[in-house]
Order: structure tokens, then C-alpha cells, then sequence
């Protein structure tokens, strides 16, 4: 069984116990949380979507929050003497799926 998910702006394809990293999330590390927008459930071969889902949640606990590697962003205008150097560095919350009703 697996379900695909909006988690803050983005899709995720979701299945019981597995752990994914998604964007910054509210709460702290050990709270559980629930997710309403669930896309599609597949159940043993069955398909659902759309008005099918009223009522479908995806349940998760955090596991830690974190930040990701840094990207160096380097800007620079040939023969004018333009340089700019700049970098950033995602926060990101790791999640574990704990259970998926429909």
C-alpha cells in the first residue's frame, strides 16, 4: 500500500515505515503530525483518487530537523569587474510515515 501526498508545496510517493526528508515543518522532534491532501492510495492493485479520498489521511512523526549541504551560488560579469559569491543552506525536517488510512 502507498499513497502519494502533498507535504509543504511538494509530491511525495509514501509507503508505512519509510522516512523522507521534506521542507521545513512546524512542531518538534518526536510530535506526530497528519497530512489531509492525499493524492492517490493504491490498496492490493486498487486505485484510488480524486472524490475517492474523502477523509484519506497520512499520519508521520518527526524524527529530527536538520539542514542540507551548501550550494555556492557564484555570479560574475566578464570584464566589468562584477563579482558576487553567496550561499545557502535548505533546513529540512525528516519524517517517518507511520500509518496510512483512506
Amino acid at each position: 500500500m502507498y499513497a502519494i501526498v502533498s507535504i509543504a508545496g511538494q509530491q511525495f510517493k509514501v509507503a508505512k515505515d519509510q522516512q523522507i526528508f521534506v521542507h521545513r515543518l512546524q512542531g518538534e522532534e518526536g510530535a506526530s503530525i497528519e497530512f489531509d491532501s492525499v493524492l492517490l492510495a493504491e490498496n492490493e492493485g486498487s486505485f484510488k483518487l480524486g472524490s475517492d479520498l474523502s477523509g484519506a489521511k497520512v499520519s508521520a512523526k518527526i524524527l529530527s530537523h536538520l539542514k542540507g549541504d551548501k550550494v555556492i551560488v557564484f555570479k560574475k560579469k566578464r570584464r566589468k569587474g562584477y563579482k558576487k559569491k553567496n550561499g545557502h543552506r535548505q533546513q529540512f525536517t525528516k519524517i517517518e510515515i507511520t500509518g496510512i488510512t483512506l
